[in-house]
């Protein structure tokens, strides 16, 4: 069960210094450095008291972001009791100088906590760190408590990573927050800001009869060294940029690994099992990239050891200068992958070599991704999952305890997060599956058998909280379905994703059907809230990102525009033809 799990993998085993060294590397031809060669592969950061920061002569032209990191150290706000004093003093009086504003704004997303200055002035939206999506019933009841305080400015969301992000926490309430969390296993530590996200594995880990490799130990032992055991890891909280990372643990490939910086793909070789290494996938506003093979291969053993060199590069190397172009994927370019890879070696153990990668690739390219909803056979006899909807994986207090419920009365107290926001409940023993099937909230709200354009159905937050957001997306995603099924029926799920703003945190470009949000003249050229349509995601072995459909289209006159799409792209019959033909 989850919280035996999370004890046998409190501390993660760092490389031991007696272990050999893996197999040698073919040999490349000695090409001599040039001096700016030489010159660009110096570190740029450099250890002071504890933490990492940027080399004087390197500060030139740097980000408004690494100035504030320059000011003052973020991660001191937590290891050296900072949010204690934050807490204590009102946000007016906080934004009154500039030091203690830049903390509300800024600094405070090292623990997690992103203020809501634009439209909830004075709350803050709080990241917790999730690996594998798996939560417990004590820590959904205890996350309900909190949200639970705050009435209607409180909410929970599921997201895109398998995590919980609670919203509505005001400041004088943290430091409690933080204790609470800490009782419960939980953690918002190095959430936000330029550090590692939640690491994501298979929704299904350890009871999906099909799987390739049970992910939890691995994602545990990722989050576990990137927090420190939840006590801070300074050594990779200073990061150019946000950084992904999944691990790969099934054919459907849910954790959707060419989107991340970095993807652990399971693979073979002379008999021992790890998994070859995909790199510098992303996502913004000016560009994105799918992950790319960094033709190495790792043993399990290694997966700490590689993700700590491939940090520690990015942290030494990467660029601090126009924040659209600071994402890993831009030192890849710069450097070449050969050289980024030799960058990445040089920070292994004991100057252990990396192994090319594997041709024994265990994901098999031809599956079909299935359907985790409804009820599934477990490995375990006897038992099930059952998959059900989180609409745009929206979640109120009391329905977060009554999910609570249902994990401990049907299944063992464990809940399943999923990227596309909505929540499986594991190890259902095959006689409860009637009565929990019949369960209320199943029936009212969080349907085991939505449609099929709701069960893909994802949005981000949108403009009711995100101050960056263009447009409203969480209520008009539903809404537009909500009609667009009126009008067409569709034989197959078509994966719609909604984005309020080009940061994308909707992930538009893995969708079958993106909508990202902009501003849009209708036909009496009046603005108004509008979409970029994106057509031709494709996740799964054969991943492709989409691409423009059509641009600055008003939100009033998607719902047509939409189920002309489906029709034209995706099989879809018109319902009143649909009718007639009967």
């Amino acid at each position: 069960m989850s919280s035996s799990f999370s004890i046998r993998f409190l501390a993660p085993p760092f490389p031991s210094t007696s272990r050999p060294k893996s197999c040698l590397s073919a040999a490349t031809p000695a090409v001599a450095p040039t001096d700016a060669a030489v010159s660009r592969l110096e570190p740029r950061v450099e250890e002071r008291n504890g933490y990492w920061v940027l080399k004087e002569e390197h500060r030139g032209g740097i980000n408004p972001q690494e100035k504030v990191k320059l000011e003052k150290e973020p991660m001191a706000l937590f290891m050296e009791g900072g949010i204690d004093e934050l807490a204590k003093v009102s946000i007016e009086e906080l934004d009154s100088s500039k030091l203690t504003k830049d903390d509300v704004d800024v600094r405070l997303k090292w623990l997690g906590l992103f203020h809501r200055r634009k439209h909830q002035y004075g709350r803050f939206m709080m990241r917790l760190k999730l690996p594998n999506g798996v939560t417990t019933s004590a820590q959904t009841r205890y996350l309900a408590s909190v949200i639970r305080k705050y009435g209607k400015d409180g909410c929970a969301d599921v997201t895109t990573r398998q995590n919980w992000q609670i919203r509505g926490v005001v400041l004088p309430d943290v430091p409690e927050i933080l204790k609470g969390l800490a009782e419960v296993g939980l953690t918002s530590l190095q959430s936000g800001m330029d550090n590692v996200r939640n690491p994501v594995g298979n929704p299904l880990a350890g009871i999906d009869p099909d799987e390739i490799v049970d992910t939890r130990p691995y994602t545990n032992l990722l989050s576990h060294f990137i927090t420190a055991n939840s006590r801070g890891n300074p050594t990779v909280s200073n990061l150019p940029r946000k950084w992904n990372v999944c691990v790969v643990g099934s054919h459907d490939l849910f954790e959707h690994p060419h989107i991340n910086d970095l993807a652990y793909m399971p693979a073979n070789k002379d008999g021992r099992f790890g998994f070859n290494l995909l790199v510098g996938g992303f996502f913004s506003p000016k560009r994105c990239a799918e992950a790319i093979p960094l033709d190495a291969w790792v043993s399990a053993e290694d997966v700490i050891p590689v993700c700590k060199a491939i940090l520690e590069m990015y942290r030494d190397l990467g660029t601090r200068g126009n924040r659209q172009k600071t994402r890993m994927m831009w030192l890849i370019d710069e450097l070449g992958i050969e050289v980024f890879r030799s960058e990445v070696e040089k920070r292994m153990p004991l100057g252990q070599q990396l192994e090319r990668a594997s041709q024994e690739d265990l994901v098999q390219k031809q599956w079909e991704r299935r359907d985790y909803f409804g009820a599934n056979p477990q490995k375990q006899e006897g038992l099930s999952y059952v998959g059900i909807h989180i609409p745009v994986g929206r979640i109120q207090a009391d329905e977060m305890d009554e999910l609570a419920r249902l994990a401990d009365e049907y299944g063992t107290g464990e809940l399943r997060l999923t990227v596309e926001q909505n929540i499986i409940i594991p190890n259902v023993e095959n006689s409860k599956l009637s009565a929990l099937l019949n369960e209320p909230l199943l029936k009212e709200k969080f349907s085991p058998e939505p449609s099929l354009l709701m069960k893909t159905l994802v949005a981000c937050t949108g403009s009711q909280f995100c101050g960056q957001a263009i447009i409203e997306t969480k209520a008009r995603a539903l809404k537009v379905t909500e009609e667009v099924e009126r009008l067409v029926a569709v034989t197959r799920p078509v994966r719609m994703h909604w984005t309020g703003c080009p940061n994308t945190c909707g992930q538009v470009q893995v969708a079958d059907i993106g909508f990202m949000g902009c501003m849009a003249r209708d036909e009496n050229g009046k603005p108004g809230e509008g979409v970029d349509i994106f057509l031709g995601g494709r996740i799964g072995s054969d991943s492709h990102l989409a691409e423009v459909y059509k641009k600055a289209v008003p939100c009033k006159d998607l719902v047509p525009i939409v189920a002309d799409i489906l029709v034209k792209h995706f099989g879809a019959v018109q319902r009143n033809r649909e009718e007639g033909d009967d």
